[in-house]
């Protein structure tokens, strides 16, 4: 096995890490509402738990409003409930089958805190991208025991290898850069 096919083996799955990133990064609130603040809240459920998205419909009529139609009204005890157990910094409000959110403007101390949630979630990302690379790189090293692999080409896997780490590190890093800018401003 080839020093470059062990490499492409790990760009999915370094793939995988940006694309859960993204969406971590979405569920964390700016000024402006999103429906991924709420879409994937746990709401109990006759002894089940669904995600908000499979309970009803989340729409966002203005910028700092979300509205939520549950499909049947028996579920809005349940998902008032789950969203007041969530803590996305506003109080749900029933209106005859809909429930409304209003988000507050941001605190500066609430802004200090989602920005200390973002640093969080990129050092995750940061610290699965380093795993990924470990693993690629013991099976390099394993290939050149082996004798799969010539010496040269060990060392030219190694420098391709932490190429593409920098290039994904380097998206986790502009990512989230944008959201901490988006929650400050």
């Amino acid at each position: 096995m080839e020093y470059k096919e062990i490499i492409e083996k790990i760009k999915p799955e370094l793939d995988k890490v940006v694309n859960f990133f993204n969406r971590e990064l979405q569920k964390i609130r700016t000024e402006r509402a999103s429906p991924s603040l709420v879409e994937d809240i746990k709401v109990d459920y006759y002894g089940q738990q669904f995600s908000l998205k499979q309970l009803a419909a989340i729409s966002i009529p203005h910028p700092r409003e979300i509205l939520i139609q549950p499909w049947d009204k028996s579920y809005i005890e349940e998902i008032v409930k789950a969203l007041e157990r969530s803590n996305i910094g506003a109080a749900p409000v029933v209106e005859k089958h809909l429930i409304r959110i209003k988000l507050p403007p941001l605190s500066e101390e609430f802004r200090k805190d989602l920005v200390r949630l973002v640093v969080e979630k990129q050092e995750q990302a940061k610290k699965t991208i380093r795993r990924w690379r470990d693993e690629a790189w013991s099976e390099i090293q394993e290939s050149f025991r082996d004798g799969k692999i010539r010496e040269d080409d060990k060392f030219k896997g190694k420098d391709e290898l932490q190429d593409l780490i920098d290039e994904y590190n380097e998206k986790i890093e502009e990512m989230g850069e944008k959201k901490k800018k988006e929650i400050e401003s």
